[in-house]
């Protein structure tokens, strides 16, 4: 207890005054934190602005990066900053953390698309800023600037028109014209042309249009060739003649195709006869001659008369001039008309020369025989056959005697170059004779008047071996034709192989002149290995190439006889014995 006044009356003092500065003391700590708490509160980021860009990058494995972007930081405000990379939804891709970091961002790896980047400002209390995540899910207190775009594009190639192009082979130089180029949308390194033929082989790489179209396309020879645009980036292999399109490797766009058909020569289809004339004393004439011309292509045409060897006779300009010509002079024997269409150049095209002889391009039409003979009128065929190891016989043919004149009478079977073949003693036995055992070719048959004292007449001679007083009926032909495999198209076709199956379509057969008596389909590597045999075009486009690996396949139609073996799955084709014929094939590339 405190006894003295006046120390109570001070220590009560002193009491005061500490509780008063304790209070003081409170409200001052209460004042401070609240004006922290209103500092914290003020503050409203503001990124400012960015600029640079935009940038245009090609997608073509080499690295891309940006440069030259600044930052307004005039305005900016924030405790925390950084880098926001996006894709055109706003997904956050990248978040580099200041500007070398950004520039350091390789935007060739994210593929084709686009990329925004954007400067962020923002606080403690952001939530939401991590990679995956979408800018507009952040919340807390943040301000993102204006974006830069960043366009990733795919390699372009150019558009190109002209043509579609058709020239005839015929020596004379063909040049394509007109070609033009719209080269806007490209965005390679490096350009130029490729010229390849029908399934994509490369044969000329000219490097500007001027050089296209001073390429000779009649140097090619028959068959189409395709005309590319290319667009291409460093380090592209492989473009070089004699590689294949699918043989390059690198960053490269091709544009649409212009065609440039090669076509061959055509001698037109001629029809009238057969003229049959007996030698006699009175002009014969051939009347009645028809050129359907509407397919002949050729710069120069006229008009060939040979003996049945193809002796070159005469070469009436016209068909009047034809039609002029007496064959009576021409004597016991067999002519033959036919139009011929011819390029520049050509040589030998001459009376006395063989057909064989003509040096050039040219083209005939078929023949029309002119029979010049007294022994008889042969009807019937001509006859067609397939050689295919089942017996081919005549069976219609009729024999008119009334204008037969001589003692004697018989029947002569040549080939296409009178070498005598066969003398059948009668009608009958004509018949029973089988063209099939003859092989492919042509016979011809006829009837024969001759008087005592001829000789030559027997198999081996040659009618030119035939001495003494003869005559020759007109003649029917037997034309023993090899099994065609018809025509496939479509394709070429390229897949990739990847587990999922991979199937051929659109293939079309034309089987106009498939003549065999058995047809299917063969697929063979390119060894000529046979993988399959579908049965039919629709079991080849239930083939799964995908399950043979990478490799080349090759599509076949075939037609064959009756005795043919080895045709089997795992022979080669060069396996297969007796009679067939394959089609074209249509190449399949498994990459």
């Amino acid at each position: 207890m405190i006894n003295d006044p006046d120390l109570g009356r001070n220590y009560y003092e002193l009491m005061k005054k500490y509780q008063l500065l304790s209070l003081l003391l409170i409200a001052l700590t209460f004042i401070v934190s609240c004006n922290d708490d209103e500092d914290q509160d003020s503050i409203i980021p503001n990124a400012g602005m960015i600029s640079g860009g935009p940038f245009t990058f090609i997608v073509d494995g080499v690295a891309d990066n940006v440069s030259g972007i600044t930052v307004d930081m005039t305005d900016a405000v924030g405790t925390n900053s950084g880098f926001v990379i996006t894709n055109d939804a706003n997904e956050i891709l990248g978040l580099p953390p200041d500007m070398a970091a950004l520039e350091g961002v390789d935007f060739d790896a994210a593929g084709t698309g686009a990329c925004f980047i954007w400067y962020i400002r923002y606080e403690n209390d952001l939530e939401g800023l991590m990679v995956g995540e979408n800018t507009a899910n952040l919340t807390g207190s943040f301000d993102l600037s204006n974006s830069i775009t960043v366009n990733r594009n795919a390699i372009a190639a150019a558009t190109i028109s002209g043509g579609p192009f058709d020239f005839v082979v015929d020596g004379v130089v063909d040049n394509v014209s007109g070609i033009t180029l719209d080269d806007s949308n490209v965005n390679g390194m490096n350009t130029g042309w490729v010229i390849t033929d029908g399934e994509n082989n490369i044969l000329g790489t000219p490097p500007t249009l001027e050089a296209v179209e001073g390429v000779n396309f009649d140097g090619a020879g028959v068959g189409v060739c395709l005309i590319w645009h290319i667009t291409y980036q460093d380090g592209l292999t492989g473009l070089e003649m004699g590689n294949n399109v699918s043989d390059l490797n690198g960053t490269y766009a091709l544009s649409n195709s212009l065609t440039v058909n090669r076509n061959e020569l055509t001698g037109g289809m001629i029809e009238g006869g057969p003229y049959t004339f007996v030698v006699d004393d009175n002009v014969d004439n051939v009347s009645g001659l028809i050129l359907h011309d509407l397919s002949i292509n050729g710069p120069n045409t006229g008009w060939v008369i040979t003996d049945s060897e193809n002796n070159i006779l005469g070469l009436p300009p016209t068909i009047e001039a034809v039609e002029a010509v007496d064959f009576n002079a021409a004597g016991i024997g067999v002519c033959l008309i036919w139009h011929i269409t011819y390029g520049e150049g050509v040589t030998g095209l001459e009376m006395g020369n063989n057909v064989s002889q003509i040096d050039g391009i040219f083209a005939l039409s078929n023949s029309l025989t002119v029979n010049r003979s007294g022994a008889g009128k042969l009807t019937g065929g001509p006859y067609n056959f397939v050689v295919d190891s089942i017996p081919d016989n005549l069976s219609e043919i009729a024999f008119d005697g009334t204008d037969v004149v001589g003692m004697n009478t018989g029947w002569v079977i040549t080939d296409d170059q009178n070498n005598i073949l066969g003398t059948p003693p009668s009608l009958d036995a004509v018949k029973g004779v089988d063209f099939d055992a003859a092989g492919t070719g042509v016979c011809f048959v006829w009837h024969i008047t001759f008087e005592d004292g001829v000789t030559g007449i027997m198999a081996g001679n040659n009618v030119s071996d035939i001495t003494g007083n003869f005559l020759l009926s007109n003649s029917v032909t037997v034309n023993r034709n090899a099994l065609t495999g018809g025509s496939i198209a479509g394709g070429p076709f390229t897949f990739n192989v990847d587990g999922t199956p991979d199937n051929v379509s659109g293939i079309t057969l034309d089987d106009t002149n498939v003549n065999g008596p058995n047809t299917g389909w063969v697929i063979t590597d390119d060894q000529n290995n046979i993988l399959g045999l579908p049965p039919t075009l629709m079991d080849v486009e239930g083939v799964d190439f995908d399950t043979a690996g990478a490799g080349v396949c090759f599509i076949w139609h075939i037609t064959y006889g009756d005795k043919v073996e080895g045709l089997a799955v795992d022979n080669n084709v060069s396996d297969i014995s007796g009679i067939f014929q394959l089609s074209n094939s249509i190449r399949v590339t498994r990459n």
